[in-house]
């Protein structure tokens, strides 16, 4: 292993604010294209179909379907520039758009300043995913310099930041998380991880040196060999490409595992979904980038955002109460951009929380059965929430009935199909209390442009005659 006294130096010839300004305007370009992404995928069903809506036609106003020209597609400046409105129609554009593009560009900002030291003398230590047991030590940076090493393991993370940004905003939209937002992605850090095998986060194993002295007396005595040997198994070294590969696909089974398991037991104790199977996909595209050890971590982050979130819209609807504006609470959230959330804040501050997690990562084999007591603890949990809410009376959320076509139903599509008396039938000058009985009679003379008295005023009525 390395002294960290002898971590390379990083040596960008230019200087921050250039290569930060650069990194804005990508950013900002790259949002662009988020927009379509977030826009049209949802629009398909079939994986494939996603993919190809994204190139189906160049941008277009989706009211009078003029093609936007370059100049007004400029990220940010486009939309100020058309004030909001397309340009034919005049159709007003979501200041949703631009803001996704500044907050894209910002993003990009952000990451590389966290992980790509800027400063004068900097080494990699200085990175906000540095830690001794990263790829500069296990396996080495081989034949890549320090500058590319970081650079690449930015453009890693940027891809996985992206689909995270496309798969939140759909879920926020929908409730839903489409594969065509999640899949390639996932690919994408399969091939990555095998082909660059330098931009994981740790190794796919390590254990303590001391597991044998610490745990000889509670653990079996055929368990001791599996406790024994060094910090971070030889073959990790002697065969990056496999281990890259080994450490993207360890991180997919583990991140899908864990929301996986999550559903069936929160189906199967508490009668509803617990969480969607786009939640599955989109944990399991986070393992493929961070690996499990990272993967888990930021699955525990998730909740603590999403307690945050519910405590503030309590507090806020209370306010709201108080004012005298009653709001329903929402019971149901899409949890698909706190976990979003929870591997972003894992890749910023992963110093600091893998200093205060390693130990527990490093016991090794000893985590297949913490797993099990773990899980087996979440599972008990959840008999206990419904043995409460059986106490106090509270019904376990019911199904959706199944959709059926009743006559009512017949009846209502009628009157929405004949909304005028005259709908399909030449028009007629008949008595105008028959208006009044399909409650049409104020449409009537609006449209006939009499206001007040008709023309039937002064006559008598047919029963009068």
């Amino acid at each position: 292993m390395l002294a960290v006294d002898a971590v390379p130096y990083l040596r960008l010839d230019l200087p921050a604010w250039m290569i930060l300004s650069y990194l804005f305007v990508m950013g900002a370009i790259v949002g662009s294209f988020l927009n379509v992404c977030v826009y049209r995928i949802p629009t398909q069903d079939r994986f494939w179909d996603q993919l190809r809506s994204i190139a189906h036609r160049p941008s277009h106003c989706p009211r009078c379907q003029t093609e936007i020209r370059w100049f007004d597609n400029i990220p940010i400046l486009g939309w100020i520039k058309l004030r909001g409105r397309c340009r034919a129609c005049r159709m007003r554009i979501s200041f949703r758009y631009p803001l996704i593009e500044f907050l894209n560009g910002c993003l990009w900002v952000l990451l590389f300043w966290m992980e790509v030291p800027l400063r004068l003398g900097a080494t990699l230590a200085d990175s906000c995913v540095y830690c001794e047991l990263g790829p500069q030590n296990f396996p080495g940076l081989g034949s890549l310099s320090p500058e590319w090493f970081v650079l690449l393991r930015f453009v890693f993370h940027i891809v996985l930041l992206e689909a995270l940004l496309v798969a939140s905003l759909i879920d926020l939209d929908l409730r839903i998380i489409p594969d065509g937002a999640t899949l390639p992605a996932m690919a994408f850090a399969l091939l990555m991880s095998f082909g660059i095998a330098r931009v994981h986060l740790v190794p796919v194993w390590f254990q303590s040196p001391n597991m044998e002295q610490s745990f000889a007396i509670i653990a079996p005595e055929w368990l001791h060999p599996l406790l024994r040997g060094g910090q971070v198994p030889a073959w990790v070294s002697t065969c990056p490409h496999l281990h890259g590969l080994a450490e993207s696909v360890a991180g997919l089974i583990v991140g899908g595992g864990i929301v996986w398991s999550v559903r069936l037991l929160g189906h199967w104790m508490l009668h509803q979904e617990a969480m969607g199977f786009g939640d599955v996909i989109l944990m399991a595209m986070i393992g493929a980038f961070l690996g499990w050890q990272a993967t888990i971590i930021a699955f525990f982050i998730a909740p603590i955002c999403a307690m945050l979130f519910v405590f503030w819209t309590m507090i806020v609807n209370l306010v709201q109460r108080l004012r005298g504006n009653h709001h329903p609470f929402v019971r149901m959230i899409p949890y698909g951009p706190y976990l979003s959330l929870g591997a972003l804040l894992t890749i910023l501050f992963w110093q600091p929380i893998f200093d205060r997690t390693r130990h527990f990562f490093e016991m090794g084999v000893l985590l297949v059965p913490l797993a099990v007591f773990m899980g087996v603890t979440f599972a008990i949990s959840l008999m206990l929430v419904q043995f409460v809410k059986h106490l106090l009376g509270i019904q376990d959320a019911a199904e959706a009935p199944p959709l059926l076509w009743r006559p009512a139903d017949q009846t209502w599509f009628f009157k929405g199909e004949k909304v005028d008396r005259h709908t399909g039938r030449w028009k007629t000058t008949d008595w105008e209390g028959c208006a009044a009985a399909h409650g049409t009679v104020h449409e009537e003379r609006w449209r006939n442009g009499t206001s007040g008295c008709s023309r039937w005023q002064g006559q008598r009525s047919p029963r009068q005659l």
